[in-house]
């Protein structure tokens, strides 16, 4: 079963607000192995999950097969969407169950519809789940860097 600490989450969003931004990691196990090693379903995956927590994107998502010589069982997926915010990256490994993500946005986010959304499309059942405050020493303007960023970063029209 998938334990999700809110609250921990909660703490850490409200005491980093001079921050440049959230950068979410997940590390996901016991996942569908199947939908870890179908090209077309993490590239949906990334596709939709700007939308589902209000990002942007600006490219379409790039995703490949990686091989490694000499250590097969190391195969998987890797790809990323870049949103106006910053990016979102995965990288899977099949043989493994395994998944890694990163969501890293100069904009706050519902850090939870994300968690729930990834490990309910990867049906991971565990979930390390790792939040920080990025930038801190980033000289910020918040809402003038946020106007820059969406006048001057086209949105990928579908």
């Amino acid at each position: 079963m998938l334990a999700i600490h809110p609250k921990k989450i909660r703490e850490k969003e409200k005491s980093t607000p001079e921050m440049f931004g959230p950068h979410l990691t997940l590390d996901l196990s016991e996942c569908n192995p199947e939908k870890l090693s179908d090209l077309s379903y993490i590239y949906d995956l990334l596709d939709e999950l700007p939308d589902v927590i209000d990002m942007h994107k600006i490219t379409a998502p790039y995703v490949f097969v990686y091989k490694p010589k000499g250590n097969p069982t190391e195969w998987g997926i890797s790809g990323f969407v870049i949103i106006a915010e910053s990016h979102i990256s995965i990288h899977t490994f099949p043989d493994n169950k395994h998944a890694f993500m990163d969501i890293f946005s100069c904009k706050q986010f519902d850090i939870h519809k994300a968690v729930n959304y990834i490990t309910s499309k990867l049906e991971a059942h565990k979930a390390d789940k790792r939040l920080s405050g990025r930038g801190k020493e980033y000289p910020r303007q918040v809402m003038a860097a946020r106007e820059i960023v969406a006048s001057s970063r086209p949105t990928l029209k579908h």
